[in-house]
């Protein structure tokens, strides 16, 4: 009976695909598509007959060179034939041919304990034969599409509407290595790279808690780009959660290439200098992060994980502060603060001290810059706006040069043309000096973002305290306070925990307190678990012990 009626279907099918086919080659011949040949397109189901399913997979993706199509056959209850789709360089080959083709191939009607029917041929499959972990059916020819364009492989059997997908990705990907842009003395040595799998699996490692949630999403109209927010769902406040899924669902583009495109589309304030996102390719910084209330947020392609929400005093914390003595974290974190303040401001107050406000220099002091600056024929602005923007081309360059050469030109080219320069005539010694701090200052902040944001304030407080001195540079400096307290991070004060004051936060901000100490997590961050640290003294302990 099934026989008889398989046929019979067989023969419909192949009827109406005959019908169908005629009638798009006399609508072709006419330039005019009929309606129902349109809405099957739109549909993309599946045909029971192999090579019409083959045939349209293969149009729709251009029919490129690396798409492998193997056809092959196999026993159930009778001669079945079967066809393995992939893209060459996403899938990993040994997996293909031991744990699908190598089993498939090898099954007869002697290993069956009763015949199995066409109808039932993929669920045998998926139940008895394929020994992979992920196996899911695909209906609809979207769905194979997405499949292959996703590094998975596809599986059809002749005579079924369905097909299976499965989890064999593979191809050449960039392996874990040592962090680029956040080198740490003391801590771990490992690093995000472009796989978002890889990225998650690096965060699972060391955290091994049920309470660890990845929410997946997909943004770009034509790169599908697989988004994944991460956070610790007992400590996270639900309110940060909905904000941030609904600003990514929201996200409409094309393409999404890298995690600061997406910084841009769900941000809060896109007229600022300053960071509004932490962005980090340590994934135990993103873990300390969750661990305080806050969420990760990765993109698949890009090494690069953003941390949210966000406050001003982050971009000055490194992550081996918590590795380290707590004293000792202390004081570089206070460096790291004035470097910031150097580096803004410091060309700034050269200028409006040697034109406005020489009685403030020491006398001493003053006769020398005086003597330097004889022979100089342009004012101290002009001094210093040629020198930073010569340095900032200089910095520019060393970048983009090949790596073997570009450190030794970036600094042999200051030291040269500073040199040049102070010779002849063009720039006093001092103001060398000036500039060269504070190109050495920013380079010692640790978030490249934050330094970056002083490089471009640097200038506009050069030109403001060359016009009205010291009282513009004051008055520019509270602008950019007021500017800054003006600013959220998905709703959180940027200026938290000094403004507004929150206490208990000010124990892990410019100060850190030991780690015995730091018993709450972030008072606005954290609402359903704000207890970090239980009371803990190894001094007391002794203590009871030794007086035992």
């Amino acid at each position: 009976m099934i026989k008889t009626y398989k046929k019979l279907s067989d023969m419909i099918a192949e009827k109406k695909l005959g019908e169908a086919s005629s009638l798009q080659s006399k609508t072709s011949s006419e330039g005019i598509q009929p309606q129902d040949q349109k809405q099957e397109l739109k549909e993309g189901k599946l045909s029971p007959i192999l090579h019409v399913t083959v045939d349209s997979v293969k149009r729709r993706l251009g029919n490129p060179m690396d798409l492998i199509v193997r056809e092959f056959e196999f026993e159930l209850e009778r001669k079945i034939t079967a066809t393995l789709l992939f893209l060459e360089e996403m899938n990993d080959s040994q997996l293909l041919n031991e744990f699908i083709l190598a089993p498939l191939m090898s099954l007869t009607s002697e290993k069956q304990s009763s015949p199995v029917p066409v109808g039932h041929a993929l669920h045998y499959i998926k139940q008895n034969a394929v020994a992979l972990g992920r196996v899911l059916d695909v209906e609809t020819e979207e769905e194979i599409l997405d499949a292959l364009l996703s590094g998975l492989s596809v599986l059809l059997v002749e005579g079924n509407t369905k097909g299976l997908k499965m989890g064999t990705n593979g191809g050449q990907v960039r392996g874990i290595e040592e962090p680029t842009s956040e080198v740490v003395i003391r801590g771990p040595k490992d690093s995000f790279t472009e796989s978002l799998k890889t990225n998650i699996s690096l965060i699972r490692r060391r955290v091994r808690s049920p309470d660890l949630r990845v929410d997946k999403y997909r943004i770009g109209d034509v790169t599908h780009t697989d988004v994944a927010i991460v956070y610790l769902d007992n400590i996270v406040n639900p309110k940060l959660i909905k904000e941030i899924k609904e600003r990514i669902k929201e996200v409409k583009t094309d393409g999404l290439l890298e995690s600061g495109q997406l910084e841009e589309f769900i941000q809060d304030e896109t007229v600022t200098v300053f960071p509004q996102f932490m962005n980090t390719e340590r994934p135990d910084v993103v873990i300390g992060n969750l661990l305080e209330g806050r969420v990760g947020i990765m993109v698949n392609g890009t090494p690069f994980s953003l941390i949210a929400p966000t406050q001003f005093i982050q971009f000055f914390q490194s992550s081996e502060d918590y590795y380290m003595r707590y004293d000792i974290s202390t004081f570089l974190r206070l460096l790291r603060f004035l470097v910031f303040i150097i580096s803004l401001i410091a060309p700034s107050i050269y200028i409006a001290l040697t034109t406005f406000h020489q009685a403030m220099i020491p006398s001493t002091l003053l006769f020398g810059i005086a003597a330097q600056r004889e022979g100089v024929p342009f004012p101290a602005i002009a001094e210093a706006l040629v020198m930073e923007i010569t340095f900032e081309i200089l910095r520019e360059a060393g970048i983009r040069m090949p790596r073997a050469v570009g450190v030794a030109v970036s600094i042999v080219g200051a030291l040269v043309l500073g040199q040049a320069a102070v010779q002849a005539g063009l720039v006093s010694p001092a103001m060398v000096i000036v500039v060269g701090i504070t190109a050495v200052a920013s380079f010692a902040i640790p978030s490249f973002a934050v330094a970056t944001s002083a490089r471009l304030l640097r200038f506009p407080l050069m030109i403001i305290s060359s016009v009205f001195g010291f009282y513009g540079l004051t008055l520019a400096l509270i602008v950019i306070i007021a500017h800054l307290t003006s600013l959220r991070s998905f709703g959180y004060p940027y200026l938290s925990p000094f403004a507004p004051i929150q206490t208990e936060d000010l124990k892990d901000s410019l100060f850190r307190f030991p780690g015995t100490k730091l018993f709450k997590r972030p008072e606005k961050l954290s609402k359903k678990n704000q207890t970090r640290t239980q009371t803990y003294q190894v001094k007391k302990k002794r203590e009871e012990e030794t007086t035992r």
